[in-house]
C-alpha cells in the first residue's frame, strides 16, 4: 500500500483547551479511512490541520509525500476537500460554481468542457445546474459542495461530514462514490457521526476522544455501536458495559 495522506503527533489547542492530542494517521492509496468520535472529539480540527487551514502546535501533515506547511500547488491540485459547511457563491448557478472550482485546482478550459457536466450528472444535479446557489435546498447545497471537491478527478480527498442534509438517496449516492473512487484509486479521509453509515463504505474506522486517537474498529464486526462506546469508556476511565 501506498501512504497518500500520513499525520504525525499531530497537536492543536486552543487556549487551555487541547482539540488534537498526538494524532498519528495514516490513509493509504484505494482506502475509505473513516474518522468518528461524539461532538467535540477534534475531528473537524484534525480535518483542518490536514488541509493547512490551521497551523499545529506540534507533530506534521504529509500528502502524498509533501508536507502540508510547504506543499505547492503540484500537492494541492490533487487534493479535494469538503468542510462541514461548503461554501458557494450564492449568486453564481450550480454549473458557475462548479466552473470556478474547477479553475481554481487548474483545470484548463478543455478539461472543463467534459469535467463540469461529468461531476454534474455525477452528483444528480442536472435539474438544478442552472439554479443559482441561494436558492438550492440545504441537500442540494451539500451535494455542490462535493462535486466541487470531485471535479478536478483528486487523489486525495478530505470530507467532513458529506452526507449531512443529504436524503436517504442522497446517502447512498454518496457512499456508493466513495467506494468507487477508492477503487479507482483514490485515498479517502471522511469523518462522519454516523457510525452505521461508516461501517458500510469505509475499510479502517479510526474512533477519536477528547483529541485522542482512542482505537479502531473492525467495519465487519457486530454490534460496533457498543464497541465504539466501549472505547470512549475506557478512554474516559470508566468500565465498559459488557465488563459490568
Amino acid at each position: 500500500m501506498t501512504a497518500m495522506l500520513h499525520a504525525q503527533g499531530l497537536v492543536r489547542s486552543f487556549g487551555d483547551e487541547r482539540a488534537v492530542d498526538r494524532v498519528d494517521l495514516v490513509v493509504d492509496q484505494g482506502e475509505v479511512h473513516a474518522i468518528v468520535g461524539l461532538n467535540g472529539a477534534g475531528k473537524t480540527t484534525l480535518m483542518r490541520l490536514l488541509l493547512g487551514m490551521l497551523r499545529p502546535d506540534e507533530g506534521t501533515a504529509s500528502i502524498r509525500g509533501a508536507e502540508v506547511t510547504i506543499a505547492g500547488p503540484s500537492t494541492w491540485a490533487n487534493v479535494g476537500y469538503l468542510v462541514e459547511t461548503p461554501f458557494s457563491y450564492p449568486e453564481l448557478t450550480t454549473r458557475e460554481n462548479i466552473t470556478v472550482a474547477a479553475i481554481l485546482h487548474g483545470l484548463e478550459e478543455e478539461a472543463l468542457e467534459s469535467a463540469v457536466p461529468e461531476v454534474i450528472e455525477m452528483l444528480e444535479l442536472g435539474h438544478w445546474a442552472d439554479r443559482r446557489a441561494h436558492g438550492l435546498s440545504m441537500g442540494n447545497r451539500q451535494r455542490l459542495g462535493l462535486a466541487a471537491a470531485l471535479v478536478h478527478q483528486p487523489a486525495v480527498l478530505l470530507l467532513d461530514e458529506p452526507a449531512n442534509a443529504l436524503d436517504p438517496a442522497g446517502v447512498v449516492l454518496v457512499r456508493d462514490l466513495l467506494r468507487d473512487l477508492a477503487s479507482h484509486g483514490a485515498a479517502i479521509l471522511v469523518s462522519s457521526h454516523h457510525l452505521d453509515q461508516l461501517a458500510r463504505v469505509a475499510d479502517v474506522i479510526t474512533v477519536m476522544h477528547r483529541g485522542r486517537v482512542v482505537g479502531g474498529l473492525d467495519p465487519s464486526e457486530h454490534d460496533l455501536e457498543q464497541r465504539f462506546f466501549d472505547l470512549v469508556r475506557v478512554a474516559d476511565g470508566r468500565i465498559p458495559l459488557q465488563q459490568r
